[in-house]
């Protein structure tokens, strides 16, 4: 029996076109399917990638941490969670952008680092509050004990000053003073080589501010040289934080009245003629000075 492919012709292109038409849809889907795969490894990598990023972001913020908080036991805890971090971020990394499993397991991972983090937030936010009231606090204290500090200063000196206006005001005060030289009858003499003594007389004025009882009065008399004339090298008495002689002292009893003080110093040395001064002391002050003229 012979085949007429002549008859067959059209059943067997037919049969070619349906089989062509197959191939493509195959090799359309194939296609597809080969892009579909790409896109998704692609979509993985960025997925993985971007998964990274947030765990980086969460580590720097703990980093900053370090700058930030003071607190030492929070501290401690932050460094604890850092670790947790980068020990995750080390498993991400080794991580294969396929492995869906393990990606969907550090990503809830990271879904429980954001909400720890935000607790930790919260906690240093309340921190801070704190320390700024505290800080605050501490500026009004010391604001306050700075205007207190002052305020004792300024008392302190007030009362200085006025101690200082008493003390003045307490103060002896010699007046009608005279310095002269005399002979043997108490005669005034205004040469030296008729002369035995040298008197000084002086009253001490009337003062009620001043504590009454016995006072000690010096007097130095100065030759023209600036010597003192001194019967012992040992004759000193204090003023001015340091010890300086004396000619003559003598002890008085002072009520706050007035009262006339007469010294004498004999002459025994051979003295210069010129100018002689007496100065005056009482109670650590120097209180009168008189200057006389005295011939050869």
């Amino acid at each position: 029996m012979k085949i007429d492919f002549k008859e067959r012709t059209p059943q067997l292109i037919a049969l070619i076109g349906v089989l062509l038409i197959v191939t493509v849809v195959l090799i359309g889907f194939l296609v597809t399917r080969n892009s579909q795969m790409k896109e998704m490894q692609e979509q993985f990598v960025i997925d993985k990638q971007e998964l990274e990023d947030e765990y980086e972001a969460i580590s720097l913020q703990y980093e900053g941490f370090k700058f930030s908080v003071q607190n030492d036991s929070l501290l401690y805890r932050l460094q604890n969670e850092q670790a947790k971090v980068l020990r995750l971020q080390e498993e991400l990394r080794m991580t294969k952008a396929t492995d869906r499993a393990e990606i969907k397991r550090l990503t809830d991972e990271l879904s429980t680092l954001r909400r720890i983090l935000r607790s930790y937030i919260q906690q240093i936010d309340s921190l801070n509050t704190l320390n700024n009231e505290l800080r605050a606090e501490n500026e009004q204290i010391t604001d306050r004990y700075n205007r207190t500090s002052r305020t004792l200063q300024q008392v302190s000196q007030e009362k200085e000053q006025l101690s200082e206006k008493v003390s003045l005001a307490a103060q002896l005060v010699a007046t009608n003073i005279n310095a002269k030289a005399v002979n043997d009858r108490g005669r005034e003499q205004s040469r030296l080589s008729r002369s035995t003594q040298f008197v000084v007389n002086f009253t001490i004025a009337r003062n009620i501010t001043t504590e009454p009882g016995e006072r000690t009065v010096y007097v130095r008399i100065l030759t023209p040289d600036g010597t003192v004339l001194s019967k012992s090298p040992n004759d000193k008495f204090p003023y001015e934080n340091s010890e300086i002689l004396y000619s003559m002292k003598r002890i008085v009893e002072y009520g706050g009245e007035e009262i006339p003080v007469t010294m004498y110093w004999d002459i025994e040395e051979f003295l210069m003629p010129g100018t002689f001064k007496a100065d005056i002391f009482a109670d650590g002050h120097h209180i009168g000075s008189h200057s006389f003229l005295m011939e050869d």
